[in-house]
């Protein structure tokens, strides 16, 4: 069971709505679980190598390596060395600090996240070691999911780690959406933006991603970079950040503007360099997933979009509203059915802010506006287990939620206002707990309306 207090989950409230939810969750992230899908991509045996639709004699295989970083990498490189074994000569992953668990040959650094630090950057700098170290021959496996850009930090040089965390923080703070935050961290990275890839040239690279962008292009620091300088300045700018980042960062990206020669690697730049990208899971096949499991419950359902972006406390009270069509009308669908959307939705926070993430803070919202109901369910989860800076993976809510906050003395709109959600969620025994899921695919939100 990937939900730990499931039971707890259904002891009150919309109990029928609530199960199946919960039950579309689970079969949604089994679906996306990296170990599972490295298993059937990774093929090994006397035959030789093969990795999707690539075949390698293994003499012509010189060394091979593993390297990479995100939440939720260990279940990759967990599988690679179950199935490669001792042909694995040396490998690093950087992992966010709440796994706890070491492999036989692939070292395991647990670094900070969503603020970068300098265990993730040590490990970084190991992982530029290794690239440099493959030569012709060699096989380096690169395995990504969201959250490298913070576990696996390297500056440009003249832009120190802490001038690079002060940035991150000011990025997560403002509202800014994922490829905007990226499109500055690459600019000011040693390694990102494809540049890990001149390293590891003339070696061959096979990149095993775990998309989790709202763009659901392949992507990683071996993988050639759609954004530019001018986008990274952009973004400051339009946030009104440009004169809050340290001055190494605006004297960096100001060169970058005059020195295309200092621009993250395009497609163009890649002629030449032996590099594949494997997409292993991706927000699209979490909510395909959920879709099915939903119609084998006996539910109308429909994938409403995987690029979800926007406030999130705005987006809980329009998918409340679109519920409420639903119950009162019919409309876009007919009852038993689920909404299901996928994407990353943010918070702008302002001083002072509690605890909580973007997923119970949409979820909370939402219950303002089908308090009564009693056949509406609305929940979101973040598909790695956690929301956030928390260890909740997201929230749950239905038309018993606001009338349960009034019984406990709860303000649900002070604690909204203050960012405050998961102490209501806590309170409430409402706040979905899963540890880490060993995957990240961004969110995943469903909204279930029964007859």
């Amino acid at each position: 069971m990937i939900i730990k207090n499931k039971e707890e989950l259904l002891s009150h409230g919309n109990r029928d709505g609530r199960k199946i939810a919960l039950n579309i969750i689970e079969y949604a992230l089994k679906t996306i679980d990296p170990y599972e899908t490295v298993r059937k991509t990774v093929l090994f045996g006397n035959k030789g190598l093969i990795v999707g639709h690539l075949k390698y004699n293994l003499s012509e295989i010189r060394n091979i390596y593993v390297v990479g970083a995100g939440k939720g990498t260990l279940r990759i490189a967990e599988a690679l060395e179950d199935i490669l074994g001792s042909r694995i000569k040396r490998g690093i992953i950087i992992e966010k600090r709440i796994q706890g668990r070491k492999l036989k040959t692939i070292r395991v650094v647990e670094g900070g996240h969503p603020i970068p630090d300098e265990v993730g950057e040590e490990g970084a700098k190991e992982v530029v070691e290794i690239a440099k170290s493959a030569q012709k021959g060699d096989l380096v496996f690169i395995c990504i999911m969201g959250g490298s850009s913070a576990l696996m930090p390297l500056p440009v040089k003249g832009i120190s780690l802490g001038d690079k965390k002060r940035v991150t923080d000011l990025l997560l703070k403002c509202g800014a959406t994922i490829e905007e935050i990226n499109a500055v961290r690459k600019h000011i990275s040693a390694i990102k933006g494809g540049r890990l890839a001149r390293y590891i040239h003339p070696a061959e690279v096979i990149n095993l991603i775990v998309i989790d962008e709202v763009a659901g292009l392949p992507w990683g620091p071996t993988v050639p970079d759609t954004t530019t300088f001018k986008d990274a300045v952009h973004v400051l700018k339009k946030h009104n950040l440009w004169e809050k980042v340290p001055d190494s960062v605006r004297k960096h990206l100001k060169r970058g503007l005059a020195d295309p020669s200092l621009e993250t690697l395009k497609p163009e730049d890649f002629e030449g360099l032996k590099v594949h990208n494997l997409v292993l899971a991706n927000n699209h096949i979490a909510c395909e997933a959920a879709k099915k499991k939903a119609e084998e419950l006996g539910f109308s359902a429909i994938i409403l979009s995987t690029v979800l972006e926007g406030e999130s406390r705005e987006v809980g009270i329009v998918l409340a509203c679109i519920a409420k069509e639903i119950e009162g009308r019919n409309r876009p669908l007919k009852p038993p059915c689920v909404l299901i959307l996928g994407g990353e939705t943010t918070v702008t926070i302002v001083e002072g802010a509690g605890e909580g993430g973007r997923n119970q803070e949409l979820a909370l919202a939402s219950s303002l506006k089908i308090d009564g109901s009693k056949n509406i369910v609305i929940t979101s989860i973040g598909t790695d287990g956690t929301d956030g800076p928390t260890d909740i993976a997201g929230g749950i809510v239905d038309g018993y939620t606001l009338s349960r906050t009034r019984e406990k003395g709860i303000d649900i709109f002070r604690n909204l206002i203050k960012h405050n959600s998961s102490y209501v969620f806590r309170t409430l025994k409402d706040a979905i707990f899963t540890g880490p899921t060993g995957t990240n695919v961004m969110d995943l939100t469903l909204v279930v309306v029964t007859a």
